[in-house]
């Protein structure tokens, strides 16, 4: 199992704002209403040497569906501590998991109108 926060594509003419609640009501079925950016981390993936530029927000999620099909990539949403998360770092995708956990817990808190369409 491979354990990561809710990621994926921008669709065509899309905003990140709502791509990221797009993104998290489709593999978790939940609805999420970001309320900052907590960073935008680059990592080079390994095996690959493809490079992801991730953004991670902070929020709060409302309105789950239990009947909503998540997509097809993905097991199950599950909600963690982040001790949890720490324990399971060989099922991790990244280590942009722990680092975006971190800054959170750091404080590390920007404006969503730093992000420009």
């Amino acid at each position: 199992m491979t354990l990561n926060q809710p990621a994926g594509h921008l669709e065509p003419d899309e905003s990140l704002i709502d791509a990221v609640i797009r993104e998290t009501k489709e593999e978790t079925a939940w609805t999420f209403h970001p309320q900052s950016l907590v960073g935008i981390y680059r990592w080079i993936h390994p095996r690959k040497g493809e490079t992801y530029i991730r953004y991670c927000f902070s929020g709060t999620v409302t309105d789950h569906d239990p009947n909503q099909a998540l997509d097809d990539d993905i097991y199950q949403a599950l909600w963690l501590s982040f001790d949890e998360i720490r324990r399971r770092q060989a099922d991790l995708r990244s280590t942009l998991v722990t680092d975006c956990f971190q800054d959170y817990i750091d404080g590390h808190r920007y404006p969503l109108d730093i992000l420009r369409n």
